[in-house]
């Protein structure tokens, strides 16, 4: 009985290096979808405006009482202030959509992003869309947050220890 338990032992031991690099291996990105024309619109101009640094071009893709949400910062709304919000950024963005749906009046674009020539997504997005009718979409939200995971802030120190009494 007891060779049987370590052989036991000795085979869950050795199957664990395996186990835990599976469970760290990154998962396969999600496929790309291809989106409509009129919903695609809204991924390039946004790209295209970003590319230029055109924080009012940005701006201007979003309802007047839009909402952007980022990773880490506190909520924006309103086309001046994600003006100002976008107004430090430029540099070649890639958007890709992994999922949509649109009705008449409002729909989503659920996607990744990455910046420059990065091999895969830094980051992952939810476009909210509203359009009027006979209207062009527009975004109405834009939450997005990063891949990384966020770290976690250090212990808080010990408290220091009484004074001796005297």
């Amino acid at each position: 009985m007891r060779l049987a338990n370590l052989a036991l032992l000795a085979a869950v031991l050795s199957a664990a290096p395996s186990f835990a690099a599976a469970q760290e291996a990154p998962p396969a990105p999600l496929p790309s979808v291809t989106l409509p024309p009129e919903l695609d619109r809204v991924l390039r101009d946004y790209e295209r405006a970003w590319a230029a640094g055109d924080e009012a071009a940005v701006a201007a893709l979003f309802t007047e009482d839009g909402f952007v949400l980022q990773n880490g910062e506190p909520p924006v709304r309103g086309r001046e202030a994600i003006r100002r919000v976008y107004a430090p950024f430029d540099g070649p963005l890639r958007l890709r959509a992994m999922g949509y749906a649109a009705g008449d009046s409002v729909g989503y674009i659920v996607g990744g992003y990455r910046y420059g020539d990065a091999p895969q997504d830094g980051g992952k997005f939810v476009l909210a869309l509203r359009r009027a009718p006979g209207g062009q979409w527009m975004i109405a939200a834009d939450m997005d947050n990063s891949n990384q995971r966020p770290r976690r802030p250090p212990p808080a120190p010990a408290p220091a220890a009484p004074p001796a009494p005297r």
